[in-house]
């Protein structure tokens, strides 16, 4: 049928200069470059991109090189990406019901996390502990990668040997098996390795080695990112970590004697997605310009050269309060993750700042991804976003100045050597007080936390486990340490039931140390203030404030909600009153409040706000603030008694913890 509807007919035709003389017009007169904001590390993000800000086309197409759009011709229709969820009970029962759990429930691979000591993983030590989780599981249909953490993160090698001892024989052929091994990481992480890094990644490049025949659908290292950008890095920071720790990697595996093919096909790179999707997706672009730049480089051809990438929504960006509100984010990131073509997207549970997920939230993690799927149909087209003017621009903005980054990192003889130096952590210390200081002045919000936070919420449950019985419960050793450190060795104890403790080797005198990179969680300041207001109206003593309204309400409803949200963010909450000075004055002492906050717009402040000030000093106010800039009024405030202005661009953080002060709270 021909197409009668030349719909593109029917509007008016627009150009540049009729939008930027709108958008001026609604700025007020303010400068258009307003609009443009900056990443963390100073690229900037216009409101409008067009056509000559990418006029050469140089992704190329999906599937082939420079692999910019991903290393898939073609997306597949039913799977788009690898839904992978992480699996952590300590209890290895429990933990192998919660894998079939996850399989049933629609997840494609699992990633299991192993903490000998439980803190932070399955308590995993042997072999036989890793039967109880996996038995069930068919290797070659559902993929399990592994992850050390807590106490066994410098135990990579030692855990792929239980696993190859648990998954013997033909099996092994057909296992699809993320070993993980990331030395680098564990240096980043800890700040220690049991052994020099030179020696640790010639390690793990013979671990690549010599697992690869019995193990040749495995990967078997990991270039993972995630130390960088839980530690408060920046996109740019978390790039040139990510191919700087692969192109580490790689030269050790060819150094062992793998071609750079497969090198490159031995390592799984992983980086962290947050809320914010439009720089997300341009970050995972600028990851794999890079990654098939140096693959090339190397010596990598075709689909070798192409970065097989795991996305994994942020913790730092999750909250414990009003965690609700991390559904929201995780979403945001997954859609991120997904459009912006990452091969595998984890999820994690919105209570993952709380403790181990309950089964709502294990279900709520693994739905984000399949109702992304197959109810949104994201992922069907490939590569959506290739060609969109805003998304080629700021990854290649991203990648170039990633690339700079990176290659002073390898001025300085590649990333491990960069890390045992210090400068790297330096640079990402920086990013962090930055960003610190940008929530506590709320220029970045924190939904549920520094801004609309919820005194009265509803907590989700988490998994509550009785860990000292777990541990004891744990399998013991019975076999033998190994007689070497090679491969073989290590396998083959493990294969007589040693456990990690016996497998893993101790700290010597040329140990590498580094400055490690702390995990933070962008809420964690207001949230230890919220916890001790808890603990005072625990004790029947609700820290609040007195808000004193002045003038009717279409003055003062603005900063008066202004003020609510401002101290709840600390745990205090409100008390409202509306009345002229007098009233307000005689009505402070029934409320039980030391502190107090004039709320009302700038003419009402002209004429009364020195006066209610002085006022509410004289009936016992003890710290007293007022909503808005005092402008010329300031000297005359502060001498009635205003201690302080709390406005748009004040650190908020500072301001309750000095209210909190006031109030006795923490002591």
């Amino acid at each position: 049928m021909a197409n009668d509807l030349p719909l593109s007919a029917e509007f008016t035709a627009a150009d540049e200069a009729q939008w930027r003389a709108l958008a001026e017009k609604a700025l007020d007169g303010a400068p258009l470059s307003r609009l443009t904001t900056k990443t963390e590390h100073g690229v900037p993000v216009k409101p409008l991109y067009r056509a000559p800000d990418w006029a050469p086309d140089a992704s190329g197409l999906p599937g082939v090189s420079p692999f910019i759009r991903g290393g898939r011709a073609i997306n597949d229709q039913y799977l788009p990406w690898d839904i992978r969820q992480i699996v952590a009970h300590p209890d290895p029962a429990i933990a192998g019901d919660q894998v079939m759990e996850a399989l049933e429930g629609g997840v494609s691979s699992i990633e299991l996390r192993v903490d000998a000591a439980g803190d932070h993983g399955v308590v995993a030590r042997s072999a036989i502990d890793i039967e109880r989780v996996l038995k069930g599981v068919k290797l070659d249909l559902a993929p399990v990668a592994l992850e050390a953490t807590g106490a066994s993160t410098t135990q990579g090698i030692e855990l792929a040997a239980l696993l190859a001892a648990y998954v013997s024989g033909g099996a092994a052929a057909n296992a699809l098996v993320a070993f993980n091994v990331d030395p680098i990481g564990a240096l980043a992480r800890t700040g220690a390795l049991p052994a020099s890094v030179e020696e640790e990644i010639a390690q793990a490049a013979s671990f690549a080695r010599d697992v690869a025949p019995e193990f040749p659908k495995a990967t078997y290292l990991r270039a993972d990112s995630r130390p960088v950008h839980e530690a408060g890095g920046t996109e740019v920071q978390e790039l040139a970590y990510l191919v700087a720790a692969g192109a580490d990697y790689v030269r050790a595996l060819m150094t062992a004697g793998l071609s750079a093919d497969q090198a490159c096909n031995a390592i799984l790179f992983t980086v962290s997605v947050g809320a914010d999707y439009q720089v997300e997706m341009a970050k995972l672009r600028a990851a794999r310009r890079m990654w098939g730049r140096v693959a090339e480089a190397f010596g990598a051809k075709g689909s070798a050269a192409a970065m097989k990438l795991q996305a994994v929504t942020s913790r730092r960006m999750l909250t414990r309060r009003d965690p609700w509100v991390n559904i929201l984010r995780n979403t945001a990131a997954c859609f991120a993750a997904g459009v912006g073509g990452a091969d595998i997207v984890t999820v994690r549970a919105f209570t993952d700042a709380m403790g181990l997920p309950g089964k709502l939230a294990r279900r709520l993690a693994r739905n984000t991804q399949v109702i992304a799927q197959e109810e949104s149909s994201l992922g069907k087209v490939t590569d959506a976003p290739g060609g969109a003017w805003a998304m080629e621009k700021l990854g290649d903005d991203l990648a170039i100045a990633a690339w700079e980054l990176f290659q002073q990192v390898e001025r300085e003889g590649g990333l491990a050597k960069a890390l045992v130096a210090g400068g790297f952590q330096t640079g990402v210390a920086e990013a962090r007080s930055a960003r610190i200081k940008a929530v506590a002045k709320r220029k970045e919000l924190v939904t549920g936390v520094t801004d609309f936070p919820l005194l009265q919420e509803e907590v989700p449950s988490v998994e509550v486990v009785n860990l000292p019985a777990i541990v004891r419960r744990a399998a013991e050793a019975s076999g033998r340490a190994p007689a070497a450190r090679s491969w073989f060795s290590l396998k083959g104890a493990a294969q007589d039931r040693a456990t990690l403790a016996d497998l893993s080797r101790t700290a010597d005198d040329e140990g590498a140390e580094a400055e490690p990179l702390w995990p933070i969680r962008l809420a964690e300041p207001f949230e230890r203030l919220r916890d001790l207001a808890d603990q005072r109206t625990a004790a029947g003593k609700a820290p609040k404030i007195f808000l004193a309204a002045l003038g009717p309400m279409a003055e003062h409803t603005a900063r008066l909600q202004y003020a609510q949200n401002f101290f709840a963010a600390g745990g205090i909450g409100a008390v409202p009153s509306v009345g002229d000075v007098q009233w307000l004055a005689n009505a402070l002492p029934s409320s039980g409040c030391q502190l107090a906050c004039i709320c009302g717009s700038d003419k009402r402040y002209a004429a009364e706000a020195v006066d209610a000030a002085k006022a509410l000093k004289a009936a016992g106010v003890t710290r007293l603030y007022l909503a808005g800039k005092p402008g010329e009024l300031e000297a005359a405030l502060r001498e009635a008694g205003v201690d302080e202005f709390i406005h748009v661009g004040v650190d908020v953080l500072a301001s309750l913890e000095l209210a909190h002060a006031e109030l006795g709270l923490g002591r």
